[in-house]
């Protein structure tokens, strides 16, 4: 694996302006959960680094997509099964978009295909982000459907991109491992939004979690650790999220047998979700598998410590004393929930401040910003 380095360039002074960058992805609506949420703020960043912003997408009824400016949208409809995502219209699209680089976000679905055709026939910088989605966990499940992508037009697209990009260190050796390419992989973080001020009082026994309602987050772990924790009083866990029609029968079952402390919000953006995000004392998420979530980078930039799994691939965080560790099993869960708990007030605080550190430094805007405008420069190069 050849991994490209982000370096110091002359050129990076003069951010993006006068280029064009397509971002390619499945959904860019709250379907598109942790993806669309990063090519959202890929596109904020690309618009004020000075470059000119489309993202191309699947037409959807998903709801929840901003309105704005000096960001375009163009979507194309689907044909056929959504998992798949068949869009004739999409090379159309991007022909209407006429990008210097195209971007793609996300892989396994129909965009990949188009992604790779558009590169093939303009000659174009073409980089690929699988955004978590070459994880050992994803790609033991759904073999058949994958199988049919890797052969149809994944090992096309990955060949034709003049680099792939991970999120973290271990996505690399995933891309590494899966693609089975020579392609440069640049590794570079999502960035978080903003940091708020710190939080200036001790927060109610809250526990968040924000996501979607899918098998790899690990939801019945959860619901069956908090069912059996020594919780203090007024402990609620808030689950926040929405699923695929497929995944929201057996959740809800669980839900239904769940203690009262247990509430569900759905899905929630905005202030809704900001407001989640300052009540809580800490973020959990239990999950099996992931990219780089942006949900623990919203917390942090809350101030919020969180609770995570190894799948998340954000040490940092524990190295910084930002989180807590956990595994997926309901014991270990139930263990790091209790350990959370129990954290005294000036320990919870310090906790606090070091997320808002991290929220500060290695993922804000701005370090993320040098870091794709050198990459996006050196691409056209």
């Amino acid at each position: 694996m050849a991994t490209a380095q982000v370096t110091d360039d002359p050129c990076a002074a003069a951010g993006l302006r006068g280029i064009h960058v397509a971002l390619l992805t499945a959904w860019a609506s709250h379907l598109g959960g942790g993806v669309a949420s990063a090519v959202w703020q890929q596109a904020r960043m690309i618009r004020d680094a000075g470059g000119r912003v489309t993202i191309v997408a699947l037409a959807d009824d998903g709801g929840g997509v901003p309105d704005e400016p000096g960001i375009t949208l163009l979507t194309a409809s689907v044909q056929g099964p959504r998992q798949i995502g068949y869009a004739p219209a999409l090379a159309a699209r991007l022909a209407e978009a006429s990008p210097d680089i195209l971007h793609l976000h996300g892989i396994w679905m129909y965009p990949s295909r188009e992604g790779a055709q558009w590169a093939r026939r303009t000659d174009r910088p073409y980089l690929v982000s699988p955004h978590g989605m070459l994880d050992p966990w994803i790609t033991a499940r759904g073999r058949l459907k994958k199988a049919v992508a890797r052969w149809g037009y994944e090992r096309d697209s990955w060949r034709r991109a003049a680099a792939l990009h991970a999120l973290t260190r271990d996505e690399a050796a995933d891309i590494a491992r899966e693609t089975g390419t020579d392609r440069p992989v640049l590794v570079i973080p999502n960035a978080g939004p903003a940091p708020r001020a710190g939080a200036t009082a001790e927060r109610a026994p809250h526990i968040l979690y924000l996501g979607r309602i899918h098998p790899k987050k690990n939801l019945d772990a959860l619901l069956a650790a908090w069912a059996a924790a020594d919780l203090p009083l007024r402990a609620e866990l808030h689950i926040a999220g929405w699923g695929d029609a497929a995944d929201m029968p057996a959740f809800q079952q669980a839900l239904a047998a769940a203690p009262p402390s247990v509430r569900f919000h759905g899905a929630v953006h905005g202030p809704e979700k900001a407001a989640l995000l300052a009540a809580a004392r800490w973020m959990i998420l239990p999950s099996h598998s992931e990219g780089l979530p942006m949900a623990l980078l919203e917390s942090w930039a809350a101030g919020t410590p969180t609770i995570m799994t190894p799948a998340c691939h954000l040490p940092e965080g524990i190295e910084a004393g930002a989180a807590l560790p956990c595994g997926t099993d309901a014991v270990s869960v139930r263990h790091a929930l209790e350990q959370a708990l129990r954290t005294d007030t000036a320990a919870w605080h310090r906790m606090s401040e070091a997320a808002l550190a991290l929220a500060r430094g290695r993922f804000s805007p701005a370090e993320v910003t040098r870091a794709w405008v050198d990459a996006y420069r050196g691409l056209l190069r």
